[in-house]
C-alpha cells in the first residue's frame, strides 16, 4: 500500500475514533432513550432539523454571485458539516463556520471567497434570528406573557442591535484599516503575504454586501428556517400536551427547563424535550463530521500524490 493511501486510512480511523468519543461524551445512551420514549416525535424533530439546516444552506448559496456560485447541493451538504461541528465539537458555536469555509476551499473555491461567504452568511443568520426573536417577543406580549421573560428578551434584542452593527462595521474599510495596522505593527517593514490576503478578503466582503437583493433573499430564507426549527419544540411539547409556548422556547435552548417551568411544563417533560432536541445533533452531526474528515483525507491524499509525482519528474 502506498504511503498516501496509508495516510488517508490513518486520518479516517483517527476521525472515526474522535467521533465515537464525542458521541459517548454527549451521552448517546440518554439520547437513545429519549428517542425511543418520544416515538414518532423524534422522527418529526429530526425531519424538522434537516429541513431547517437545508434551508440555511440554501440561504448561504443565495449570497454567491452567479458566476462564482457553487452548486446548491454543495452548499447544503457543507451546511450540514457546519451544523455538526457546531453541535458536537467544543468550538464555541463558530468553529463549524471556519470548517465550512475550509471545506469550500478544499473543493476548489478561492479561500478569500469561501471565507467571505461564511462571514456574510453568519451575519445574515444573526439578523434573521434577531427578527425571529422580535416576532416571538411581539407574540409573547400579545398573549400577556410573563414579565420575567418579556424584559430579558427585550433587553437582549436591544443589546443585539449595536452588536450586529459593530460586526458589520469591522467588515468594512474601518476593519480593513484596523487589521492592516495591526499586521504592520507586528510585521514592521517586512512585506508579508498576509496583507494581500486581508485586502482580498475585504474586497470579497464588499462584493457580497454590494448586492442587497441577494442579502435580503438570504435573510428571508434563514428566517423561514428559524420558524421550521421552532417546529422541533412544538412537536415534542405537542406530544406532551404543552405546545403553546413553542414560539418562545424555539428561540433559545439555554435555560430551557426554567422557561418550561414558567409556561407550566413539568421539569421531567422539559428534560425530555432537551434530550429529544439532542437527537438531531447526533444523527445529523456525526455524518457531517464524517464527511468533513473524509474530505480532509481525500485532500491530504491528493497533496501527497501530487508531491510524489513532482519528485518522480525531478
Amino acid at each position: 500500500m502506498k504511503s498516501g493511501s496509508q495516510a488517508t486510512l490513518i486520518v479516517g480511523f483517527v476521525g472515526m475514533f474522535v467521533l465515537i468519543g464525542l458521541t459517548v461524551w454527549h451521552g448517546a445512551d440518554h439520547v437513545g432513550d429519549a428517542m425511543v420514549s418520544a416515538g414518532w416525535a423524534s422522527v418529526l424533530v429530526l425531519l424538522a432539523r434537516g429541513v431547517a439546516v437545508a434551508m440555511a444552506g440554501a440561504g448561504w448559496w443565495l449570497l454567491f454571485p452567479r458566476e462564482q456560485r457553487p452548486s446548491i447541493s454543495l452548499c447544503i451538504g457543507i451546511r450540514f458539516v457546519r451544523e455538526g461541528a457546531n453541535a458536537l465539537l467544543p468550538l464555541a458555536q463558530i468553529g463549524g463556520d471556519f470548517i465550512g469555509a475550509r471545506c469550500l476551499a478544499l473543493r476548489g473555491m478561492r479561500g478569500s471567497l469561501a471565507a467571505a461567504s461564511v462571514i456574510v452568511d453568519v451575519l445574515m443568520q444573526a439578523i434573521s434570528q434577531l427578527v425571529f426573536a422580535i416576532i416571538g417577543l411581539i407574540l409573547l406580549m400579545s398573549i400577556g406573557g410573563n414579565g420575567l421573560i418579556v424584559w430579558p428578551v427585550a433587553v437582549g434584542i436591544a443589546l443585539a442591535l449595536p452588536a450586529l452593527g459593530g460586526f458589520l462595521l469591522v467588515q468594512g474599510e474601518f476593519g480593513q484599516r484596523l487589521v492592516n495596522k495591526l499586521l504592520a505593527l507586528f510585521a514592521g517593514d517586512r512585506n508579508w503575504l498576509a496583507f494581500g490576503a486581508v485586502n482580498d478578503l475585504f474586497e470579497r466582503l464588499s462584493e457580497f454586501y454590494a448586492n442587497r437583493r441577494r442579502l435580503i433573499r438570504s435573510v428571508v430564507w434563514h428566517l423561514a428556517g428559524w420558524f421550521v426549527g421552532a417546529i422541533e419544540v412544538w412537536v415534542v411539547l405537542k406530544f406532551m400536551g404543552g405546545g403553546a409556548a413553542f414560539a418562545v422556547l424555539g428561540a433559545q435552548e439555554g435555560g430551557l427547563i426554567v422557561l418550561c417551568a414558567i409556561f407550566g411544563v413539568p421539569p421531567e417533560a422539559a428534560l425530555a424535550l432537551s434530550l429529544v432536541k439532542r437527537i438531531p445533533d447526533l444523527v445529523i452531526g456525526v455524518p457531517g463530521l464524517v464527511a468533513w474528515q473524509t474530505l480532509e483525507g481525500w485532500s491530504f491524499h491528493r497533496r501527497r500524490r501530487a508531491a510524489g509525482n513532482q519528485n518522480e519528474r525531478a
